[in-house]
C-alpha cells in the first residue's frame, strides 16, 4: 500500500474502509495512463467543480515539478519547454458550455454526458463519475455508456453508494451520507489519487521521457 495512502489514511481516518477501494482506484488508473489512455470525469454541482479540480492538478504539476525530457525540449525549443509540465490528459464533462447548453435545449439533458462520453472516450480510457447520492441520472447514463465502449468505471460517492456502486467497475464510497459531509470526504480522495499518479509517473525531478505515453 503507497506510504501516500497510509498517511491519507492517518490524517483521516474516518476513510479507512475506502482504503482498498482507493488504491484500486489507482491501479485502474495507472493502467490507464501507462497505455496512453485518458480520463473523463462527470459531475453535477459541486462534484462538477471537483472535476474541474481533479484536471487542475493531474494536467500540470500538483506537488512537484514534471520537466519536459531532452526529447521534448529538442522538438519544442528551450524556452517552450521551460514553461510546460507532464501532463496526464484529462476531461471534466461539465466545462462544454456550449454543448452542454445546446443539448439542454435539443435533445434530452439528461443525457449530456452521455453523450460526451459516447464522442470522447475510447476502449481503455476511464471515466470517474462523481454522484453524492450515487443516483444522479445523467452520470449514470454516461457510466453505462462508458462500460458499452470498454472503458474503466470508476465511482465517487457516499456511503449507501446508490445506483452507482454496483454499475461501476470500483466505487469509492466515504462514509457520510449529508452531501455536505460527502462532498468534504471526495477532496482527500481525490487528491491522495493524484498525488499517488504524480508518485508513480513523474518520479521526482526526473525528466518526463519521450516515449512516456502521458504528455510531455
Amino acid at each position: 500500500m503507497s506510504t501516500l495512502l497510509k498517511d491519507c489514511i492517518r490524517r483521516y481516518p474516518i476513510l479507512a474502509p475506502c482504503e482498498e477501494s482507493i488504491q484500486m482506484s489507482f491501479d485502474y488508473l495507472m493502467g490507464v495512463y501507462t497505455r496512453g489512455g485518458k480520463l473523463l470525469i462527470a459531475g453535477n454541482g459541486g462534484s462538477a467543480a471537483d472535476a474541474d479540480h481533479i484536471s487542475g492538478e493531474l494536467l500540470k504539476g500538483f506537488k512537484q515539478k514534471r520537466p519536459l525530457s531532452q526529447g521534448w525540449r529538442d522538438k519544442l525549443g528551450h524556452e517552450i519547454a521551460d514553461n510546460l509540465q507532464g501532463a496526464l490528459p484529462t476531461i471534466p464533462l461539465s466545462t462544454f458550455n456550449a454543448l452542454n447548453t445546446a443539448y439542454a435545449n435539443d435533445c434530452n439533458p439528461h443525457y449530456i454526458f452521455a453523450q460526451l462520453t459516447w464522442g470522447l472516450g475510447m476502449t481503455g480510457d476511464a471515466l470517474l463519475s462523481i454522484s453524492t447520492s450515487g443516483n444522479s441520472k445523467n452520470v449514470l447514463l454516461a457510466t453505462q455508456v462508458a462500460k458499452a465502449k470498454g472503458m474503466h468505471t470508476i465511482g465517487l460517492t457516499g456511503a449507501t453508494g446508490g445506483e452507482l456502486k454496483d454499475m461501476c467497475d470500483i466505487c469509492i464510497c466515504v462514509p457520510e451520507t449529508e452531501t455536505f459531509k460527502i462532498q468534504e470526504l471526495h477532496l482527500p480522495v481525490y487528491h491522495i489519487l493524484c498525488l499517488m499518479l504524480e508518485e508513480a509517473l513523474f518520479p521526482q525531478n526526473a525528466p518526463t521521457e519521450q516515449t512516456t505515453p502521458v504528455l510531455g
